[in-house]
Order: structure tokens, then sequence, then C-alpha cells
């Protein structure tokens, strides 16, 4: 019974594998207050049941002139039949390595263990938590977008619980090209919580075109599609 419910796990793990691309090359413009300020480029990976996602931001336009930076994001996990299990998380600042964050995560024993400024310390690891990189590819695996979607995220040094609520369907027209999309949003609970807005296109794999970030100070970031490769 046990090596049949192991083979039936195998094969739904295959089966969700093949639902996602072999890989995505995007690009987006970074935005705030109108002005470009930075150029987000990413990719995302599979090979069988592994995934590999990089994500890597640096500074242009005005922003350049008084903080020339890079940040690299990777995660890296399996592909299960829930969807994106991250198995190592890593935030690297070129300009300011006391800022780098690592994560492992230990299913087995429920542990995410998180790494920054040279203190390494144990956070309990709910099922299904996704990393602040895999989430956006997490959303491939919605299918038919349901009302809401709940679902735990980490920012590799703690685990919070989200919850988005679809807002509309439509076009949406990006340097990239139009795509047929889903717009969400965060529902928040207190003021303090950063607001996200995400836009997927149903078309491609319900990859993100379109992203808004309203930070509780003020800030307001916008990240725009202006490339897809998807194969």
């Amino acid at each position: 019974m046990k090596r049949a419910l192991a083979f039936l796990a195998l094969a739904a793990a295959a089966t969700a594998a093949r639902a996602l691309p072999v890989e995505v090359s995007a690009q987006y413009r970074l935005m705030s207050a109108g002005v470009m300020i930075g150029i987000v480029t990413e990719s995302f990976r599979r090979e069988g049941d592994t995934y590999l996602i990089r994500s890597v931001t640096r500074s242009e336009g005005a922003l350049k002139l008084v903080l020339d930076d890079n940040v690299t994001v990777q995660s890296r996990g399996r592909i299960k039949d829930g969807g994106l299990q991250p198995l190592e998380f890593e935030q690297k600042r070129a300009g300011d390595a006391s800022r780098d964050i690592r994560a492992t995560f230990n299913w087995e024993r429920g542990v995410m263990t998180s790494r920054y400024r040279g203190e390494s310390r144990e956070v309990e690891l709910p099922r299904a938590t996704q990393d602040r990189l895999s989430v956006m590819y997490q959303f491939m695996m919605l299918g038919k977008s349901g009302p809401t979607v709940e679902l735990n995220l980490s920012n590799g040094r703690k685990v919070d619980r989200y919850t988005y609520r679809m807002v509309e369907q439509g076009r949406l027209t990006t340097p990239a090209g139009e795509f047929d999309a889903v717009h969400y949003e965060r529902v928040t609970t207190s003021p303090k919580d950063r607001k996200t807005e995400i836009w997927l296109a149903r078309d491609r794999f319900n990859i993100p075109v379109r992203v808004v970030f309203d930070d509780p100070n003020g800030l307001r970031l916008e990240q725009l599609l202006t490339q897809l490769q998807v194969r």
C-alpha cells in the first residue's frame, strides 16, 4: 500500500511538472512615481521535478546616480503535486553584504533555518509555504484562477499568511504586448501591511505581467513587463 501511494505521489508530481513551461525569461521595468529606477531580469528553469528561479534587480535612471546597486534573489526547489516547494532561498546585495539573507527549508522537520547578519535561527515552516520569489511562479499552478488565493509566504526571515482577492479580468497592455489578464490584490488587515497587486497573464501560464507594491511608508513601486520568452 505504501509503495502504491509513493508511486501515485511521484506520478502526481510528474504531471504537475509537465504542466509548467521548461523555461521562462522575463524582463521588467521598475518605476516609482512614473520614473524608471531599475530593471528586473528574471528566469525560471525546470529540469524534471526541480526548478531554479533567479531574479536580478539593477539600479537605472535617476536612482543609479545616488545608489548603484544590484540585488540578486534565487529560489531553488522541487515541483510537487501542489506546485513549487522551495528548498533554498537566497538574497544578495552587491552594495551591502550585511543585508544578505539565506534560508533553507526542511519540510520533514517543518522548520525553516534563516541566516541573516551573522545569526542563524529556526522558524516554524507551515505546509505549502512559498518564498517571495517562488510565489510569483506558484501562480502558474492555479489553472483557472479562483476568487481568492491563500498561502504562506516567507521573505527568508519569517513566514506570514497572505490572502489575495480577485479584482477583475480583462485585457492588459504592456511594453511586451497585450495579455488576457486577471488582477489580484492582497487583502490587508493592518495599516502596517504592504499592499500588493498582481496582474497574471492567463494565456501565458499565469506569469506576472504587472506588479504594484505599496509600502506602508508611502513608497509605491510598479514592475511592468517589457520582454517575455516562454518555452
